[in-house]
């Protein structure tokens, strides 16, 4: 029996559910960032730390464990593995945060919320398997918002696409994805809240 292709819509869901995963969005938020508030030396001084020390390592885990055969594949789809990814990134998110903080003087509060972003999903995930992508990728548009409300209403607009492509895909329920962008919307309006309360 000859299998089944994937239809036109199955396949571009793949390309946006693939480019738009969490960590591209938040590289691409990065560099966006780091052109539109800093100088070039500047701007690798900030970018280069998180790259070694969150994205990077991140990369090199999902590679290993789902060559290992740990996990299923890069989305990390099922719940049970999902636990030691969370766990993992967030010790890379904390590992940055003292260097930082110990280097510069300062805490990261984008770095802060995401932390936030994931212990709720880290707790979420306990209950039900709330959509990774939709969550980072609404809380991306929530730190574009707060640099470009234009970039920030674009960016909603692709995560509510790759909320869409999770169902498509069959990586997520509905019900997941609105679990997933309702604990990034409860986080970035905090995010937001008290972004404005220290500008002025």
């Amino acid at each position: 029996m000859e299998e089944k292709q994937p239809s036109f819509i199955h396949k571009i869901s793949r390309i946006i559910s693939d480019f738009f995963n969490p960590l591209v969005s938040l590289i691409i938020f990065f560099i966006y960032m780091s052109i539109k508030n800093y100088a070039l030396n500047d701007s690798l001084l900030y970018f280069l730390p998180i790259v070694l020390m969150i994205i990077l390592p991140v990369i090199i885990w999902l590679v290993w464990n789902v060559k290992t055969g740990r996990y299923t594949n890069m989305d990390v789809s099922n719940r049970n593995q999902r636990k030691s990814l969370y766990f993992f990134i967030a010790a890379c998110v904390i590992s940055y945060l003292a260097f930082n903080y110990f280097k510069n003087g300062y805490i990261d509060f984008v770095m802060l919320f995401i932390l936030i972003l994931l212990i709720a999903m880290q707790i979420s995930n306990y209950y039900i398997k709330s959509s990774m992508h939709t969550a980072f990728n609404v809380f991306v548009a929530a730190l574009f918002f707060a640099i470009d409300t234009g970039a920030g209403l674009i960016w909603l607009g692709i995560a509510a696409l790759v909320g869409v492509t999770r169902v498509i895909l069959k990586r997520h329920t509905p019900r997941e994805v609105f679990m997933g962008a309702g604990i990034a919307i409860v986080v970035s309006f905090i995010y937001l809240y008290c972004n404005i309360q220290f500008q002025h």
